[in-house]
């Protein structure tokens, strides 16, 4: 079976998995540039080099998601959203030593804003790469 070339057909649910996976990379850098102390703390007012870094990580994969919707890929999308899932499961215990947040919060966060979603996208993709065109 070649997936490859395998065009996804977009439902409401996937399109709204997208939107959950997707937005966080484009107001996360947004709010990192419009208001620098509110990742750094400390009163800190100015960019360092963490938050070009995640301001860059963030957009980068973004516009990678854009361009995999764009083209209607499913593999693509498959893969970028495993890859996000795998990030997300190293910034919660990143998060959780550094910015010492509260715990509850973040497993809530975590769960509805990054996992929940990626789950149930690699899930809805898979199906649509094995089922037959």
């Amino acid at each position: 079976m070649n997936l490859s070339n395998k065009k996804i057909s977009y439902s409401w649910l996937l399109f709204f998995v997208l939107f959950l996976l997707i937005s966080p990379m484009f107001f996360g850098p947004l709010i990192a540039l419009l208001n620098p102390e509110f990742f750094e703390g400390l009163g800190d007012t100015e960019l360092n080099l963490g938050s070009t870094l995640f301001i860059a990580r963030n957009l980068a994969v973004g516009l990678a998601f854009l361009f995999a919707i764009y083209v209607r890929s499913a593999p693509m999308l498959f893969i970028l959203i495993l890859v996000r899932l795998i990030t997300d499961f190293i910034d919660f215990p990143v998060f959780q030593t550094f910015r010492e947040p509260p715990l509850i919060g973040q497993i809530i966060i975590f769960t509805l804003l990054c996992y929940l979603p990626a789950f149930f996208g690699l899930r809805i993709l898979w199906k649509e790469m094995k089922s037959p065109s």
